[in-house]
């Protein structure tokens, strides 16, 4: 009996410290191409976008669940320009997602003050919601 107590307690201790590791935003920012979870893990020095280059959002996200919802915004003056949405289909140490435009727009960027936001949806209930300062695209 007193086996199978020591037993259960281990699991509750185990269940919950896999629990205690919280799903936050390791990485975001906004760079001039489609940027890699190696880079950001190596603390690679990203170029800022500029009116003439592409424009990409990223989000990396740690501790990700199951059925999370990571969505991802490039906005301009506050209104998105471009999203990405994506579910994940399993538990994930590390989630990157990203959003923009690999190629330039005709004309290049619109003046305007740029960001990178991301929103983690678990559940229907925003869990965790962030937004870089802006900056303009020069």
């Amino acid at each position: 009996m007193l086996t199978r107590a020591v037993l259960a307690f281990v699991l509750v201790c185990v269940t919950a410290a896999a629990w205690a590791q919280e799903t936050t935003v390791v990485a975001l920012g906004l760079t001039d191409h489609k940027v890699t979870e190696e880079e950001l893990q190596g603390g690679a020095d990203l170029a800022t976008p500029k009116f003439n280059t592409p424009g990409v959002a990223y989000a990396y996200v740690a501790h990700a669940m199951k059925g999370d919802v990571i969505e991802v915004h490039l906005t301009k003056d506050g209104e998105s320009l471009m999203n990405n949405a994506q579910e994940l289909d399993a538990d994930e140490d590390g989630a990157l997602v990203l959003a923009g435009k690999t190629g330039v727009p005709a004309g290049g960027w619109p003046a305007g003050q740029y960001t990178a936001k991301v929103k983690i949806v678990r559940g229907g209930e925003t869990i965790a919601e962030q937004e870089t300062d802006p900056i303009p695209f020069e």
